[in-house]
C-alpha cells in the first residue's frame, strides 16, 4: 500500500487522503501520508504536518482550533479547516497532542466500517483502504462532527458571498 516517497518536509493538497502515525516493527512512530496515487514518508509529526498546512493558509493549527471552537463549539479532537475554499477538512483520531494521533481528509472518506478490537476501516473515494486504531463509533463520530462544522462554515462563507452579490447588484440598478 506504501509506495514510499521520503520527504523531509510536505505540503498539503486537495489530493492528501491522510496523515497518519505508523509505528514501524522497532516501535519507532513513522508519519505517512497518503495521497490519492502516491505515499510519502515525511520527517514530522502529523500534526506538526497539518500544523504547517495551516500556516501555508495563512493561520495555525492553534488559530483553526479556536475558529472550530467558536464556529461550532467543539473542543475535544476537533476538526479542522486548513483551507475552506478547497475542501480541505481534516479531523483527527486521537487529541492532537497525542504522538499517535493521526489525521484525515473528511473530503476523501466514502465509508467507514467497523472491525474487531476497537478497530475502523475507513474506506477511500478512491477505494484504497486504511485500519485505525480508534473505533467505530468515535471515527463515526469525527466525521459527523467534521460535516456539522464544514457545513456551518460553507454557511456563513456563501451568506458573506450572498450579501456582497446583493450588494453589488443594488450598486448596478440605483
Amino acid at each position: 500500500m506504501y509506495n514510499e516517497f521520503i520527504k523531509i518536509s510536505y505540503e498539503i493538497t486537495p489530493l492528501t487522503m491522510a496523515v497518519l502515525c505508523k509505528k514501524n516493527d522497532k516501535g519507532a512512530t513513522k508519519t505517512f501520508v497518503l495521497e490519492e496515487t502516491r505515499d510519502y514518508i515525511v520527517h514530522l509529526t502529523p500534526t506538526k504536518v497539518i500544523d504547517h498546512a495551516c500556516k501555508f493558509f495563512g493561520s495555525s493549527l492553534k488559530g483553526r482550533l479556536e475558529g472550530t471552537k467558536d464556529i461550532s463549539n467543539i473542543t475535544h479532537k476537533a476538526p479542522v479547516a486548513i483551507d475552506p475554499s478547497s475542501g480541505m477538512y481534516f479531523f483527527p483520531t486521537a487529541s492532537p497532542m497525542n504522538k499517535n494521533c493521526s489525521w484525515i481528509s473528511h473530503s476523501h472518506v466514502d465509508f467507514v466500517k467497523p472491525i474487531r478490537n476497537d478497530k475502523t476501516e475507513l474506506i477511500f473515494k478512491n477505494g484504497a483502504r486504511i485500519s485505525v486504531d480508534v473505533s467505530y463509533g468515535s471515527i463515526l463520530n469525527q466525521v459527523q462532527r467534521t460535516a456539522q462544522f464544514r457545513y456551518s462554515l460553507e454557511n456563513r462563507m456563501n451568506l458573506i458571498k450572498t450579501a456582497l452579490l446583493e450588494q453589488e447588484m443594488n450598486k448596478e440598478y440605483n
